[in-house]
């Protein structure tokens, strides 16, 4: 493989924004914000699966159209730049939340959620500039290796910080911006068709959004992109609400204490990362599809144990330990979280053209946002309404049922 340097490099931001996506996504604010800033009030939930859907449908709308005008300058670090700031400047200022401040929370997760996904859209869509097609699936592994190896140093962290959360998310902000940076100082940007006019600010958000329309007509020419993207709004959303609600879920349902969600959180990061070093390979030998098919099934079989099977005194005696059910759940599901988010990213890269890159990641990472509107939300409501989080996550399964039926029309080669 060529371009190793800029292949390290590249895969340092995934290292980078790890940090963010455990920290505050998945892990300590998230409990933070429903135990503390809203004082464990039953509506909590709810109040985490909104700020999720508005900055991911904020996102969902920015990504198509600022992937296009990034593609037709040639500018996607810039723009990466941008995201990136937008990320790490509120999450820095999450120090200040405390009990209570639920709208001030609320509106920092929102801003910082903005720029970390839709920062994703433009690191994603440099794949294709630093390897052949051939590597993609071995690159895009290597990348979330890299971020799963990034989560385990942000959990190393929130051990000796569990009593005071709020310096781990000023530490996290700050290590977003110093483990991003060689990026943006050394990775190179292949240059073409740059438009080179002089045009207003106005005149390029037009253009975004007349971009993406023309796009959406014209979208029937890749039937199988298409496909693809349909299938894969409805098993990402899946993933996406098992990452937003799984520490939730074990701090509530199953009464776990900071200490044990900070060891689950270890075991499903060093299970990720195998899992995508593992389908590295394995993907390039069964096939992407077939890959993402075995995944999804795994998964939903994932989902029925956990509801049949896995309440608060549910354990095994493992060398005369008792090990609670969910976490080895926890080991087992995070070894298919990294593949699939892997294999997800490596078949649109083989699936799209490359003079417009940027633009159809922006439309993988609007299918992913908009998807969002669903599964998190669905959780919440059934959560809230129910009084029941086994329900909740058993109607994340639906999801995962989609996905798998629609990708069954999808090709692997265009």
């Amino acid at each position: 493989m060529k371009n190793k340097s800029q292949v390290f490099i590249w895969a340092l931001y995934d290292f980078a924004n790890s940090t963010y996506a455990v920290i505050i996504v998945a892990f300590v604010f998230a409990v933070f914000f429903v135990d503390i800033v809203c004082e464990n009030s039953s509506i909590g939930d709810f109040y985490w699966s909104l700020g999720i859907n508005i900055s991911m449908l904020i996102s969902a709308i920015l990504n198509p159209v600022c992937g296009a005008i990034a593609d037709r300058y040639s500018k996607k670090k810039q723009f990466l730049l941008l995201f990136t700031l937008l990320a790490v400047i509120p999450t820095v200022l999450m120090f200040f939340a405390s009990r209570g401040m639920v709208v001030y929370a609320l509106i920092l997760f929102i801003i910082s959620n903005i720029g970390f996904q839709t920062s994703l859209t433009f690191y994603d869509a440099f794949i294709s500039d630093i390897v052949e097609e051939k590597y993609y699936n071995k690159v895009s592994s290597i990348g979330y290796a890299f971020g799963y190896l990034g989560s385990l140093v942000s959990l190393a962290l929130a051990f000796p910080l569990s009593n005071n959360p709020q310096l781990l998310f000023l530490l996290t902000g700050v290590l977003f911006a110093i483990f991003s940076a060689p990026l943006f100082i050394w990775l190179k940007e292949k240059k073409i068709n740059v438009f080179i006019s002089k045009t207003s600010l106005f005149e390029n958000i037009v253009f975004g959004f007349r971009k993406v329309w023309t796009t959406i007509k014209n979208i029937s020419k890749f039937s199988n992109l298409r496909n693809y993207l349909i299938a894969y709004f409805f098993y990402i959303d899946a993933v996406n609400t098992v990452i937003f609600f799984s520490g939730i879920y074990a701090k509530k349902t199953l009464e776990f204490q900071m200490n044990e969600l900070a060891v689950f959180f270890v075991i499903v990061q060093i299970a990720a990362l195998v899992g995508a070093l593992i389908f590295a390979f394995l993907g390039d030998k069964l096939g992407i599809l077939n890959s993402l098919y075995l995944n999804i099934i795994i998964w939903l079989g994932i989902i029925l144990f956990i509801f049949f099977f896995v309440d608060k005194d549910t354990f095994l005696v493992i060398w005369g330990y008792k090990v609670h059910y969910f976490f080895l759940i926890g080991g087992f599901a995070g070894t298919f979280l990294g593949s699939i988010q892997s294999l997800s990213r490596a078949l649109m890269t083989k699936l799209t053209p490359f003079q417009s890159k940027t633009e159809f990641f922006g439309f993988y990472s609007l299918f992913d946002k908009t998807s969002t509107l669903f599964g998190p939300l669905t959780f919440g409501l059934v959560s809230w309404l129910s009084g029941s989080q086994k329900l909740a996550v058993l109607s994340v399964g639906t999801f995962f049922v989609l996905g798998l039926l629609l990708l069954l029309k999808v090709k692997e080669t265009n």
